[in-house]
């Protein structure tokens, strides 16, 4: 004869196969991290991103008590690595240190395999890159407002040298062209390096880059800075003032990384993510490192990242745009 479960036991055995999600993701949050964690950098090893990723790696282990280790995923203007993690498992195990290219790719590229506003979920920002207007000394320029004036005089206007089409430096260059009203062509060069040997021959007017390759021939006298494009002063070099102070308000742009999980990632594991991010920001011995770097670092919350990545994305697509920037590949 078969048995029948009371109606109560029944019903209690029903509902407990039916959790929440909620409940689902405090259940993975309470359970994460149980192995190693894998942090994907989407360039190759000893630059800025790869620096402050292993950096981070390390302090993140440290918190979780997990291995967190960096993988290198270079290429195709950090596509590869960010294709990689947004198709990989939404547990908390795979790890993108995000950059800046991530948030202009759409106008650039046609049939992503990714979409930059739904294959991700926001965890923070780490840091930024400033850039510095760099020029030659020996230039007949010493402020922005002059610099500005030589390029509306010169009839072929002024020359950058640019890391990278369609890189921040590039797209930067391009924003303070057209918020000054001034002609100019931007050089593409492969890195920062073979720009700042075109700058010290005087072959071109400036550059829109990183300051730490232009830092030794700063200090020998060949290089003069005129400013930076942050929103505010950087301690990076405390003595150069933005360009917004200096009367060119809507020129604000920079490289920048922050971390990204897959869509669907369980919130308190976001959660948790960005807390440990934030102290680490928060630590003197990582911030001493990324500055070495060459880095600012930021942090905030996974909405106010989200929000920054939104921003940056429909800030660059009108640049790209009206300065009609295609892809190099």
């Amino acid at each position: 004869m078969r048995k029948t479960l009371p109606r109560r036991h029944f019903l209690a055995t029903a509902a407990a196969g039916l959790a929440l999600p909620w409940q689902l993701d405090a259940a993975a949050a309470d359970a994460w991290p149980s192995r190693a964690i894998r942090l994907v950098s989407p360039y190759g090893a000893g630059g800025s991103n790869d620096i402050l990723t292993r950096v981070l790696g390390d302090f993140l282990g440290r918190r979780l008590g997990q291995s967190v280790v960096v993988e290198n995923k270079a290429g195709a203007g950090t596509r590869i690595a960010n294709d990689y993690v947004a198709k990989a498992a939404p547990d908390g195990y795979t790890l993108l240190h995000a950059a800046a290219p991530i948030a202009i790719g759409e106008a650039l590229y046609k049939d992503l395999p990714y979409d930059v506003h739904k294959s991700f979920a926001a965890i923070g920002s780490t840091a930024i890159a400033p850039l510095f207007l760099v020029v030659n000394a020996q230039a007949p320029y010493k402020t922005l407002a002059e610099f500005v004036q030589y390029a509306k005089s010169n009839p072929k206007g002024a020359t950058f040298g640019s890391p990278g089409a369609g890189s921040a430096p590039h797209l930067t260059a391009e924003l303070l062209l057209r918020a000054a009203g001034a002609k100019g062509i931007v050089v593409q060069y492969r890195g920062d390096a073979p720009a700042y040997t075109e700058l010290l021959a005087g072959r071109i007017d400036a550059t829109l880059t990183a300051i730490s390759t232009a830092v030794p021939h700063i200090q020998a006298g060949k290089l003069r800075v005129l400013g930076v494009a942050n929103e505010t002063r950087t301690p990076l070099y405390p003595d150069a003032p933005t360009l917004r102070e200096q009367g060119l308000a809507q020129v604000v742009g920079y490289g920048w990384y922050g971390l990204l999980a897959p869509a669907g990632t369980p919130a308190p594991v976001v959660e948790r993510l960005n807390a440990e991010i934030n102290a680490a920001i928060a630590d003197a011995e990582v911030r001493r490192k990324a500055e070495a770097a060459g880095l600012e670092l930021r942090g905030g919350t996974a909405e106010a990242f989200s929000a920054f990545i939104g921003t940056e994305t429909r800030k660059w697509a009108q640049i790209i745009k009206a300065a009609n920037i295609t892809a190099e590949s």
